[in-house]
């Protein structure tokens, strides 16, 4: 296979894929946050935060998963490996980063810790992480008062801001992981002291047992157990013995001090209850930092091992430490050959990644894209969540309250995962999102094809999705809904797939193709509440949007929203194309092609009925209408994302040919003779573009023209960085709505939001938001398509400048992409005015991958490892140099090379 040949880590990819060699055994599947999410919470009040906060999760042993520093675990998360420090200033060991609660952060929930994901390879056969250490205490009190102090319309108060790393009295920690082969994993931790006297740091390179044994009641014969191996003078040998995993081995240079413990609750500390053992989870902490001696075990065996390093060193001192995890004994495991693989690993990486541009791809952007995917790949993460236990307790401890089973996620009892999934974000969303889970699909499919196809699928698996056809939104309330995007996220990964490989997977296409047909049949059942093909929706992911909680009407009231029927317009779209496509093979396809196409017409003349149609010809733009309780009706005037999400429903074939659309021709003009009130529908549908192709979309040429006219203005939706998630008009006319004796109001917020509605550090009233730029330049491009070159525009609006679709597309994706790039004064906008992102030369080259970024300056915004989605760029950058990328194909053409 062509792409193989000299590309070791594609071999890896082939190995994995057809069973030869699990490359993926070993990754980065540990949480960076486990404390506070859903899974821990056994509160009557069902308040995670509080119930399980920071300040216990060196206290209390986990349930369901497991978190630490730059950590790694096998993919059943059974054995775990993760870095622990101490400043000899903080009041407590680092063993995972800190940050701020929803109710702490005047924001929302934030991390308040600087580190990078700087590489991984999709096997993990090479993995590079940094964290930027303080050497003076950590600020925690005061990070949590200020922020507490801080109104919403302030910014977030920042680790940076405090002013500990002004003098550069930090540490830089980079760690590093080489595989040399499925179950042999190098490990190098590198240390510099970045200031200017010498300074001490405290490292234990840490490897426990998940805690499976305490939830069963009392001791459990299958207690796994680690111990010290006497016969090495030179290294320390740690051994893991666990009936599943079999004997394990850590090797660990010599200087080290062995440490063990449990990874048991402290019960005394916590509730003054006596514990069963004096070893337990703390024990590290209690011996590093408060000295205690006994808290560690002296018969050297435990669930928890460290070996405790104490580096002094001299400004600027670098400092490597080596580890080697493997499932054989070793003569020499940290011997001459060891860098020598960590070389080899890089140089492939390299390769791999030096694959996916071409000889005039700069530097900086490589660089950029490589660090997005770095993110991605470090934020895979075991999620194991079992509703139907949850819900019912664990023998071991107390019975949940009776409520429990009419609170949240009562009703997916079936719901039971136990996989590695991308997260948004580790530490900030330690969850899957459904939504955001298919455009991380789009993004990693340009690397690594077959776990794209994984993360689809397990959405759509029987143990994921509910048994009336609903995809779980996110952990915090899976009956949530999320845009249904997964349609058009498993036309990508396979179109990507195919331009890799040569062949796209069908199997997989029509194994999405049946379960998301269920899904769709769940939309028309549930969120169609006249059955007009006008749809709800409610919260769709969009937090903030609308002046009300639109997951949350009062009484009588009813939004018919512009977004949710769009989204479902577009969902019809995608169906047709993957029926199209599956056509190719089997004709049968061809019924469900006429069925999506013919509930596409539907929602099309929903959309602009007069009367009853979410199209305000006034304005010329598209808005969510509120039916009051009197029955009254009247649009939101609110110009967002809303009235832009229309522009996604939209195919485009070729006129001639024998592709599925003229296969079908003869029953869509039946329907359309017997429905006059579809003419508009068909009038445009029948309009041969100048490129001999045919449109079906709900925007048409005309209303096109009108939105683009708002789109491009930059006294509205386009920003020198993207396209705004809310109109810049807002900020002088602002919406206002007043229902049930309340006022609401919506405003332009170009950065942090200033309401409270939802609570959360999301805001979608101004700042720019990768995925929707990403699915509005890939609209143009098909607009394109149908319209040709001489369909132009002005861009900016007024500016006298007319330019193709295409071109706009293009200006677009140079915008979005500039966030991360320097200016012509060196500056990245992502980092805003702080100076130390900006000039530092040991700050300055590394990319924060931001929720969202600011409408008027592109200064990074809420979660800031949420590559997930803002991993886009990385699709963005290839799309630069690779016009197969850039053009989708044609989806209602006959595919004539398959």
């Amino acid at each position: 296979m062509k792409v193989i040949e000299g590309n070791p880590e594609r071999e890896r990819l082939y190995q994995a894929r057809t069973g030869i060699a699990d490359w993926r055994f070993w990754g980065p599947y540990l949480s960076d946050r486990q404390w506070g999410t859903v899974r821990e919470d056994y509160s009557a009040g069902q308040t995670a935060w509080e119930s399980f906060p920071f300040d216990q999760a060196r206290l209390r042993a986990y349930r369901w998963g497991e978190d630490g520093i730059a950590g790694v675990s096998d993919d059943r998360q059974y054995l775990c490996f993760a870095f622990a420090f101490w400043n000899g200033a903080d009041p407590f060991l680092k063993e995972r980063y800190f940050g701020l609660t929803n109710a702490e952060g005047n924001h929302g929930e934030d991390v308040k810790e600087y580190y990078f994901y700087l590489d991984n390879l999709p096997t993990h056969a090479y993995m590079k992480a940094l964290y930027k250490y303080p050497q003076a205490e950590f600020p925690y009190a005061r990070l949590r008062a200020e922020n507490a102090r801080r109104t919403r319309k302030e910014p977030e108060f920042e680790l940076i801001d405090t002013g500990i790393f002004d003098r550069d009295e930090y540490f830089d920690i980079f760690m590093e992981y080489a595989k040399a082969a499925p179950d042999d994993m190098l490990i190098r931790l590198t240390v510099v002291n970045r200031g200017s006297a010498p300074a001490e740091l405290h490292a234990l390179p840490t490897w426990w047992f998940r805690n499976m044994w305490a939830w069963v009641g009392g001791s459990h014969p299958k207690k796994p157990s680690i111990l010290l191996d006497d016969g090495r003078d030179e290294m320390l040998v740690f051994r893991a013995l666990d009936k599943k995993l079999g004997n394990r081995y850590l090797y660990c240079e010599a200087g080290a001090t062995p440490l063990f413990t449990e990874n048991d609750t402290n019960f005394e500390a916590l509730w003054g209850v006596p514990n069963a053992t004096p070893f337990t989870k703390d024990g590290f902490d209690a011996y590093v930092v408060h000295g205690d001696q006994g808290a560690v075990n002296p018969e050297r065996t435990g669930t928890k091992a460290a070996a405790y390093y104490r580096l002094v060193l001299g400004p600027g001192e670098k400092r490597v430490l080596r580890m080697r995890m493997c499932n054989a004994v070793d003569a020499d495991p940290l011997g001459a050959g060891f860098d020598g693989v960590f070389d080899e690993r890089v140089a492939e990486a390299d390769r791999f990644y030096a694959g996916l541009g071409t000889p005039s791809t700069s530097r900086e952007l490589l660089a950029v894209q490589r660090q997005a995917f770095a993110g991605m790949l470090w934020s895979k993460q075991l999620y194991r969540y079992s509703v139907f236990e949850w819900l019912s307790g664990d023998p071991a401890g107390p019975a949940p309250p009776d409520s429990r089973w009419h609170g949240r996620n009562h009703e997916w009892i079936h719901l039971y995962n136990h996989d590695v999934i991308s997260m948004p974000d580790k530490w900030e969303y330690p969850w899957y999102a459904s939504w955001d889970l298919g455009f991380h699909a789009i993004t990693l499919a340009l690397i690594d094809p077959d776990f794209a196809k994984n993360q689809l699928e397990l959405l759509t698996m029987e143990w994921y999705m509910h048994p009336n056809g609903q995809i779980p939104a996110y952990e915090w309330a899976f009956s949530d809904v999320n845009p249904p995007v997964l349609a058009m996220a498993a036309l990508r990964v396979y179109n990507v797939e195919r331009r890799l490989y040569g062949a796209g997977d069908r199997d997989f296409l029509k194994r999405m193709f049946k379960k998301l047909a269920l899904n769709f049949t769940w939309w028309v059942n549930r969120k169609d509440a006249e059955g007009n093909n006008v749809f709800q929706g409610g919260f769709l992911g969009l937090d903030n949007i609308g002046a009300v909680d639109r997951g949350a009407l009062p009484p009588g009231y009813r939004l018919d929203q512009s977004d949710g029927t769009s989204w479902m317009a577009m969902f019809c779209a995608s169906m047709m194309e993957m029926a199209g496509e599956l056509a190719e093979q089997d004709a049968t396809y061809l019924d469900m092609f006429a069925k999506f196409l013919t509930h596409f017409i539907y929602i099309y003349s929903a959309i602009h009925s007069y009367g009853g149609g979410l199209w305000c010809e006034e304005d010329g733009f598209y808005y969510d209408y509120m039916q009051f309780p009197n029955g009254e009706r009247e649009p939101m005037r609110i110009r967002s994302v809303v009235g832009l999400i229309p522009l996604f429903a939209i195919i485009v074939g070729e006129r001639d040919g024998t592709g599925p659309l003229l296969r079908v021709r003869d029953r869509l003009i039946w329907t359309l003779d017997r429905r006059p009130d579809l003419a508009d529908f068909a009038k445009t549908f029948e309009v041969v573009g100048p490129q001999n192709r045919q449109m079906a979309a709900v925007v048409d040429s005309k209303r096109l023209e009108s939105i683009l006219a708002r789109l491009l203005d930059e006294d509205e939706f386009l920003s020198p960085y993207g396209i705004r998630a809310l109109s810049k008009i807002h900020r002088e006319q602002p919406f206002g709505l007043s229902a049930d004796g309340m006022a609401f109001r919506v405003g332009y917020e170009p950065a942090e939001s200033e309401t409270e509605l939802f609570g959360s550090n999301s805001n979608w009233r101004g700042p720019i938001w990768f995925p929707i730029n990403f699915l509005i330049i890939r609209s143009l491009r098909m607009y394109h398509q149908y319209l040709g070159k001489e369909f132009t525009v002005e861009f900016p609006t007024r500016s006298g400048r007319r330019i193709s679709l295409d071109e706009v597309a293009d200006e677009l994706r140079r915008r979005l992409v500039s966030i991360f790039t320097k200016d012509a004064g060196g500056r990245r906008p992502f980092a805003g005015a702080h100076r130390k992102l900006q000039e530092d030369p040991h700050w300055r080259e590394y990319a924060l991958f931001y929720e969202y970024f600011n409408g008027d300056t592109g200064a990074g915004l809420g979660a800031s490892h949420q590559t997930g989605w803002t991993g886009l760029v990385a699709n963005l950058i290839a799309e630069m140099e690779s016009p197969e990328l850039k053009a989708p194909p044609h989806p209602l053409a006959h595919d004539r090379n398959a």
